[in-house]
């Protein structure tokens, strides 16, 4: 169910304001016919969300398609234009370096860069942010960047870093494959973050784009040799808080 200042929104009345077939109706069409309510100040704060969660899909087809290469942290590697590489193998934005121009050199120049899916997806959660809000409110609002796992995360990003049981899951959450039975000389494969492109599909950094069924399967050739637990999709998600980035957006006065 769909509530908008605390009343009920027919799907067909929001179809309405997107095209046949695209992702903002097929999340409408999966929000709507829910049993949870989802609550929306206005209509412009749930469009705000459909359209960054469509962002956030085409942020994940374009890093899959840059040539960044995947690595452990100890391995990792940025481009020393735009970014110091810490020694946790992180990456720290320079001084004098746009937030923005940077992000975006790592879609252009992305053999120049290499690091693990947990980077990947707040990279790709950049970028989709970089594609919504103007680039002088994305500089504005990340100015001081370090691309790294959830231990290093911006405090407005840090629900992506938080997986919670939801109600329903939609295109653009941040999802996880767990192999339990990891085989202990390539923990690298104890699991697999990626975003969930809302077709069946899943994209994770060093994977590539496959379904469920293929992504368990690569998994579970990197278990030990007794292994009796199957890697599986957990049943959780992490996502931003739309709302209080929506609310940054429509505050903005350039």
């Amino acid at each position: 169910m769909i509530l908008i200042s605390d009343k009920e929104v027919k799907q067909a009345v929001l179809d309405a304001e997107f095209k046949e077939n695209s992702i903002e109706r097929k999340i409408i069409r999966i929000l709507a016919s829910s049993s949870a309510r989802y609550s929306y100040d206005s209509l412009e704060q749930l469009k705000f969300e459909l359209q960054l969660r469509r962002e956030i899909i085409a942020a994940s087809y374009e890093l899959n398609q840059s040539g960044m290469d995947f690595a452990i942290f100890r391995k990792t590697r940025c481009n020393p234009d735009y970014w110091r590489r810490a020694e946790d193998g992180g990456f720290v934005l320079k001084e004098n370096v746009k937030p923005s121009n940077a992000i975006l050199d790592i879609f252009k120049n992305g053999s120049l860069y290499s690091t693990e899916c947990a980077t990947a997806m707040m990279i790709v959660y950049y970028k989709a942010l970089l594609s919504v809000y103007p680039e002088s409110l994305f500089n504005k609002t990340f100015p001081r960047i370090k691309l790294m796992n959830w231990h290093q995360i911006d405090s407005l990003l840090r629900e992506v870093g938080q997986m919670k049981k939801r109600e329903d899951y939609l295109p653009g959450d941040r999802r996880y494959f767990v192999n339990p039975d990891v085989n202990p000389l390539t923990p690298e494969w104890q699991g697999e973050n990626v975003i969930d492109l809302g077709n069946g599909l899943y994209y994770g950094h060093g994977l590539g784009i496959h379904n469920p069924d293929m992504i368990i399967q690569l998994l579970n050739k990197n278990r030990t040799e007794d292994a009796d637990e199957s890697a599986r999709l957990v049943d959780s998600a992490g996502r931003p808080d739309f709302k209080r980035l929506a609310g940054i957006s429509q505050g903005y006065n350039p």
